[in-house]
């Protein structure tokens, strides 16, 4: 048992040391919003649509594309990764904790690891984002987690104390 796992050890200490990641490129380097796999409510229980890109070879980031119709808006949720919007058409403003933060085309919303938020579309356009995370990673780790309490804002979430439904704006 013990040679077994000594080899095994061997084998991928080799393959680290044999390494060129410029010849061992993953594959596809390039892939198109067309290749993107579009998932409605059904599927991921938030009112928005979510284009997900498994086709991309990463690692550690999530890369994914989210359409917010007009005057909707995505559940109130959390989850131990960071995220990064960025804002490619559309207009809205965000609820991220306490902080309410107005957003349009061309801006980069953040949302630290854990924070309530929910995306409000305001604009008479659909709201089209790209999202980026670091879920894989957390994923790989081990300690991946994700919370929604649906289509409630963050004052009506369980929980919330009246001095925490008075938003912040930002």
């Amino acid at each position: 048992m013990a040679e077994g796992a000594l080899q095994r050890y061997l084998d991928r200490l080799h393959r680290m040391k044999a390494s060129n990641p410029d010849r061992d490129l993953p594959s596809p380097l390039v892939i198109s919003e067309e290749d993107a796999i579009w998932l409605d409510a059904a599927i991921t229980g938030n009112p928005t649509r979510i284009g997900v890109l498994p086709q991309l070879p990463t690692n550690t980031l999530e890369i994914f594309l989210q359409e917010i119709p007009p005057g909707s808006a995505t559940d109130l949720q959390r989850h131990a990764h960071e995220t990064v919007h960025i804002v490619v058409s559309g207009s809205g403003y965000s609820e991220i904790g306490e902080a309410t933060v107005q957003w349009q085309a061309g801006c980069f919303i953040y949302t630290p690891p854990w924070a309530w938020h929910r995306h409000y579309n305001t604009s008479q356009e659909t709201v089209r984002m790209i999202g980026v995370e670091n879920s894989r990673l957390l994923e790989q780790l081990g300690v991946a987690r994700r919370e929604s309490l649906g289509n409630i804002t963050y004052a009506e979430r369980p929980g919330a104390s009246t001095a925490q439904t008075a938003r912040k704006e930002v």
